[in-house]
Formats: C-alpha cells, structure tokens, sequence
C-alpha cells in the first residue's frame, strides 16, 4: 500500500553509505533482553495500532529516508504508560484516544544507545509496548503535527515489517516485539 505522504514536510536526506542512516556500526552490541547493571534507561512507549484487515501502521521519520517504525515517546514524570501512550499517539500521529482501544500491553524491552551516547542522561531505553485496535477512517491519521515526527505513514501487514528499517540498537527489540504480538519471526 502507498504511503501517504503530507505536503509541506522536509524532504528526508539519503543516509550516507558508511553510516546507515547515521548509526553507529557496533551498535548490534547495544540491544539487551534485560537492563544491563549500571545503566540508566529512559522509561518509554510505543504504539502498534492495528486496523480491521490485521495490519499494522508504521511512519517514516523526518528526516531520515527509508527509516519506518511505530509511533512511540518517552514517559513524562508522573505519568502513567496508558497516559504516555495516549499523548505520544496524539502528538505523533494526531490520532486522539477516541478512534482506538489499547487491547494489549507487554514489556518491558530494553536498548542501549552506542557507547558513550547519552541522552537526558540515559544509556538507553526501557519500551512498553501497547497494541492497539484502530477504529477510524484512515483520514483520522495526521502525521503532519505541530511538531512532526513523521513525514509519511502506511498500514502493512507484521509479516512485511523489515529490521532494515531502524537502526541496529532496535533490531532486536522490532523482532521481539512482533514475536510476541503476532508470532511472526523476522
């Protein structure tokens, strides 16, 4: 299916041969099934909302041709992951609450950022995913926010879903993921 893509968006650079999409080459170092001692992780979420044909949406980031992933954010302090996810889905997507239910939650999945990377004082990421069933028109789905994320989105099925996408930190938190929400091995 086509993505669909907003106008008035900046067009994305071409990563450059050496860096794929700027990572970092050890990076597959940097994906834990489990918090490493020692390290700081930022507490976040992310959404996989599923339509009524099964599939799955997913945006391409601004900025960074060919990088597709699911809507997700960090948890602002005192804040719930339901919340969280509530607010990230409306600020990323412009989908509100209304024109979708949260069916599953599983987590936590945990990445590292590469060596010597901080950001907000963390080394990487503790992710609580939320699998959501989207019950709107497909003109409900606005990527083009004040602040945008995403640059374009499309609906494919889990199968479809290629690691190639994201950088090496998130490989293996992509592949648990749909494993465990639709037992689909990438």
């Amino acid at each position: 299916m086509a993505s669909n893509l907003p106008r008035g968006l900046p067009k994305p650079e071409a990563p450059e041969a050496d860096h794929q999409c700027g990572r970092h080459k050890d990076q597959h170092k940097m994906t834990t099934n489990h918090p490493v001692s020692g390290k700081k992780y930022q507490p976040n979420v992310a959404a996989i909302l599923r339509n009524s044909e099964g599939q799955i949406l997913i945006g391409e980031r601004v900025g960074v041709a060919g990088a597709w992933q699911f809507p997700q954010g960090g948890v602002d302090e005192g804040e719930s992951h339901e919340e969280a996810i509530r607010r990230e889905v409306w600020e990323e997507i412009g989908v509100s609450p209304g024109h979708y239910k949260i069916r599953e939650k599983r987590g936590p999945y945990y990445y590292l950022f590469p060596e010597g990377v901080t950001k907000r004082g963390h080394n990487g990421k503790e992710q609580w995913y939320f699998l959501c069933d989207f019950d709107a028109a497909d003109d409900c789905i606005n990527v083009a926010t004040e602040h945008p994320e995403f640059r374009a989105w499309k609906w494919i099925s889990p199968e479809a879903f290629s690691v190639d996408w994201l950088p090496q930190m998130k490989h293996h938190v992509y592949r648990r993921v749909l494993l465990d929400f639709f037992g689909v091995r990438l």
